[in-house]
């Protein structure tokens, strides 16, 4: 790397870290939460929507914010915030402040992972930016592993409430150590302007007329609504199934997040040979082998290779997509970040709304097989906009 910031990949890496495992914790707790409050698993899935509706929303508060005043104040001041609604979620007597307290982690969390990305690119030119993203998404990705795992851990031996609490106590201590790097940086480094203004609506306006900005972000929405969507359904699938336990669920689950590992230990290499519209394509396709076939088997031990298939197949398409948002416009990068991950969040939020009712009504293949599909049209779609889009 040619380049170094204030702040080390490390660290920002451990926040995206938190923030990730904290959503992420709920796909193997959603049976365990519903059977507490006696609710069906369609209808305990509102924390997921919660979560990340507006997670998504307050993408359009935090770009413009972070451009304005400052993308290190802002990760410091949501991760401090995060921690303290995440510890809260430990002591709720109903689902209803349950899924309020999300909600209010949700928007708070929004000012994390795509500020941190839009540093990077500030930080990094576009020729080690992959690379540097992928670094830093080893941090998130293990959020993603971890998360599962500490989720089925919680959920079978202690309780799912006492994982709420601790990591509001280890967020707490990285936004400590965040402040502590922030404080101690020269004022000009805290912030710098931006042309674009600050709660407008307009940056982004400007942004969609761009054939490229309206391909990515549209992408990335039906990538969250198809594919994250679904994907909370795959652990009460497990339980429905194969009737497993929840710390063998939590650890199964924790492939998805094993395959994004290994795409970030491979993403130079899989670049030069690929290209990033080879990564799209083959992506995709990977995405919908893996929640077909996982539906057709009946051997949960054959899970555990789909699963990972499916998170190195979904880091193909979304860590080219999300490198692509940091170029969008360079001069006000949080903007476009914050664009991009609210497309990303509203699609997973009403795709889990949407998945809810098909669970509910119809069960759980027709879930996956939907999701599956759409993935591999999703690869289609976005190698035939090559033209727009410049996928190399």
């Amino acid at each position: 790397m040619i380049n170094k910031t204030p702040v080390s990949l490390g660290l920002l890496g451990a926040a995206g870290f938190m923030v990730i495992a904290d959503a992420r914790v709920i796909d193997p707790l959603l049976r365990v939460i519903a059977d507490n409050f006696k609710l069906n698993v369609g209808s305990a899935a509102v924390i997921v929507s919660a979560y990340t509706i507006p997670y998504g929303l307050f993408q359009l508060v935090y770009g413009p914010l972070s451009d304005r005043i400052g993308k290190l104040k802002v990760m410091t001041a949501a991760m401090a915030a995060f921690a303290v609604g995440t510890a809260a979620c430990a002591f709720v007597p109903n689902i209803a402040i349950l899924a309020f307290l999300r909600c209010l982690t949700g928007i708070v969390a929004a000012g994390i992972i795509p500020v941190s990305l839009a540093y990077i690119g500030d930080n990094f030119a576009y020729e080690e930016r992959q690379t540097a993203i992928g670094r830093y998404l080893s941090g998130v990705i293990l959020g993603q592993v971890l998360g599962g795992s500490l989720g089925g851990i919680f959920g079978e031996y202690l309780s799912w409430r006492d994982i709420f609490l601790l990591f509001g106590i280890v967020s707490f201590v990285i936004a400590a150590l965040m402040w502590r790097v922030t404080h101690r940086l020269p004022k000009q480094q805290h912030h710098t302007s931006s042309p674009m203004g600050l709660a407008t609506f307009k940056p982004y306006y400007q942004l969609m007329k761009w054939a490229i900005a309206r391909t990515v972000i549209i992408g990335v929405f039906v990538e969250g609504f198809f594919i994250f969507g679904a994907f909370p359904y795959l652990g009460a699938f497990l339980k429905n199934r194969y009737n497993l336990s929840y710390l063998i669920i939590g650890f199964m689950l924790t492939g998805f997040g094993l395959g994004g590992l290994i795409y970030s230990s491979a993403v130079k290499w899989l670049l030069r040979k690929l290209g990033e519209r080879g990564l799209i394509g083959v992506g995709g396709w990977l995405v919908c082998a893996g929640y077909l076939l996982i539906t057709a088997f009946h051997n949960w031990m054959l899970f555990i290779p789909l699963n990972i298939l499916m998170g190195f197949g979904y880091y193909m398409i979304h860590n080219t997509l999300q490198t692509k948002a940091t170029e969008l416009s360079p001069e006000a990068r949080g903007t476009a970040v914050s664009l991009f991950a609210f497309s990303l969040f509203i699609g997973q939020g009403i795709g889990a709304a949407m998945f809810g009712r098909i669970v509910d009504n119809s069960g759980y293949i027709p879930c996956f097989i939907i999701a599956g599909v759409a993935s591999a049209l999703l690869s289609v779609w976005l190698v035939l906009q090559n033209k727009h889009v410049r996928f190399g």
